[in-house]
């Protein structure tokens, strides 16, 4: 069912918790099954992501998926980061079976909610500034 690489990331994910300090924060459930996931990161002054982790409730598919999206966004400008695409992770997982590639979206949709945050946040706090 589930490749080998899945299941090692599923057993020992990476990037699991809550970044200190995050300026950017997102959480997507998929109604229909159950599966969250919370992504958050802290972005520095020149716009690059420092750290990203993430937590998960559900199976392999959304946990693995939610440890390589937290590898992937870190170290990436935002600008680079609203590129990463459900089709990127899967990439770097190699196979998912096809009733879990919905995990697969569900990750992309909260990275770019993710990012969404941060660019509201970051506004409100320039707004705050120029006053």
């Amino acid at each position: 069912m589930y490749n080998a690489k899945v299941l090692e990331i599923f057993k020992n994910p990476k990037n699991i918790g809550t970044v200190k300090g995050a300026n950017g924060v997102a959480k997507i459930q998929n109604i229909a099954c159950g599966d969250i996931l919370k992504l958050n990161i802290r972005v520095s002054d020149q716009g690059i992501i420092e750290d990203a982790k993430f937590k998960a409730y559900g199976g392999p598919a959304i946990i693995s998926s939610g440890s390589v999206a937290a590898q992937l966004l870190r170290g990436k400008s935002i600008e680079e980061a609203k590129d990463i695409s459900a089709d990127e992770i899967l990439n770097v997982l190699g196979t998912l079976p096809d009733e879990k590639k919905y995990c697969l979206d569900l990750t992309e949709q909260t990275i770019k909610a993710c990012i969404e945050d941060y660019f509201k946040k970051k506004e409100k706090e320039e707004f705050k500034t120029n006053k």
